[in-house]
């Protein structure tokens, strides 16, 4: 272990510097969080170097227990050999945000000396998985923002937080990056509210395919896309079963609302079916 930290340690530092630095949630719509990393830590050499301790963080309500054995959440970060490419994957704490986000600040820029953060999610939509996913994003930095200008993003997403309620924590992370001279992008693609519990391969494979280009990382795309598929046909065969779903997916990419009845029915199938 090179580094400790009382929060943190690191066991390696990387020999990094100017690192895109990615920041992955395990709690998040569509799963996206936990699948970006997936298909990334798959199809890259990722080493994990560093890591947050859980204390203070999270609540024993998160713990889960495996053979007697039990699981804190975990807060890893990984880095890509020879490429200045870093990520974090972490459950999002319940507790002491300001003291959490600081150590991974601290990580990104003493140790991997970040250049951009990237924070990826999904926002919950009222929308049919058939309608083509698209790409939102917030930036920190007007050099980001006009050279994210050429990757079919939509950069006129205007966000506010409801009032009464905090910030997510990646509006947060970004927001404190800014004091230490990082900038940020906030990625969004949006989830249907039908798939907001499972996983949304779709949604996945939109955010890969750009970070895969942003960073020229060379990823092979047929694991993801071959899930997306499998998903796909999935719906169909659940939509021949129950053919009252293809009517309420015809509503909702005509911008038809839905009644209660329809909004249950659709979420109960989806996720009783392809969890």
């Amino acid at each position: 272990m090179k580094e400790t930290s009382p929060y943190y340690k690191v066991y390696d530092k990387p020999e990094i510097s100017d690192s895109s630095f990615i920041v992955c949630w395990d709690d998040d719509a569509g799963k996206l969080g936990v699948n970006v990393f997936r298909y990334l830590s798959e199809g890259l050499d990722l080493k994990l170097f560093a890591e947050i301790e859980p204390t203070d963080y999270f609540s024993l309500s998160g713990v889960s227990v495996e053979k007697d054995v039990a699981m804190f959440p975990e807060s890893r970060f990984y880095y890509l050999k020879g490429k200045n490419l870093v990520i974090f994957k972490s459950a999002l704490p319940r507790f002491e945000w300001h003291r959490f986000i600081s150590s991974v600040l601290d990580i990104s820029e003493k140790v991997c000396k970040a250049k951009e953060i990237l924070t990826v999610g999904g926002m919950v939509a009222i929308s049919s998985h058939n309608i083509p996913r698209s790409l939102m994003a917030t930036t920190t930095s007007p050099e980001i923002k006009t050279s994210l200008s050429s990757y079919g993003i939509d950069l006129n997403m205007d966000y506010e937080t409801p009032a009464g309620q905090r910030p997510t924590l990646s509006s947060y992370l970004l927001w404190s990056a800014i004091g230490r001279q990082i900038p940020g992008i906030s990625l969004w693609v949006p989830v249907p509210f039908y798939m907001v519990n499972i996983d949304d391969f779709s949604a996945c494979r939109k955010l890969l395919d750009f970070i895969n280009k942003w960073l020229d990382l060379g990823l092979d795309m047929k694991e993801i896309d071959k899930a997306t598929s499998v998903q796909n046909k999935k719906i169909i065969d659940i939509s021949k079963i129950f053919p009252e779903l293809q009517e309420i997916f015809h509503k909702l990419e005509s911008n038809i609302t839905l009644n209660q009845s329809e909004t249950d029915k659709i979420m109960e199938l989806m996720e009783d079916r392809l969890k």
